[in-house]
């Protein structure tokens, strides 16, 4: 079942442009991690779960990229877009191969079923 977003047809023409572009440079720096690395977390200060994410992965001695932007005071504008993106209003935001996977304890879902290794690039 595919998630509902807003259809084009019903973005008024003068403002696709502003939705199209508003804080796209953070969304284009995770998509060039992605792109080069085999699985990257995505986080924020102060919130504990991109930390117990982290600490899954070192477990498992599974290598990743780390982004953090900003914590619950700051730059949440910026993750906001990101969530926009994505349609995961959480973080951490745990991305393998290029597809997301969710966050800690999706992750940890992966790692126990033992079908984390299997989606990393090799």
């Amino acid at each position: 079942m595919p998630r509902p977003i807003l259809d084009e047809s019903r973005i008024h023409p003068a403002i696709r442009e502003k939705l199209a572009t508003n804080r796209v440079e953070i969304v284009h720096e995770v998509q060039e991690a992605i792109a080069a690395n085999p699985v990257v977390v995505v986080g924020m200060a102060i919130n504990p779960a991109p930390g117990k994410a982290r600490k899954m992965l070192d477990a498992a001695g599974v290598p990743y990229k780390y982004l953090e932007y900003g914590s619950y005071f700051r730059d949440w504008r910026r993750r906001t877009a990101l969530k926009m993106w994505t349609g995961w209003q959480t973080f951490p935001m745990v991305f393998v191969n290029g597809v997301l996977v969710g966050g800690a304890s999706d992750l940890a879902k992966l790692i126990a079923a033992g079908e984390l290794k299997p989606l990393q690039r090799k």
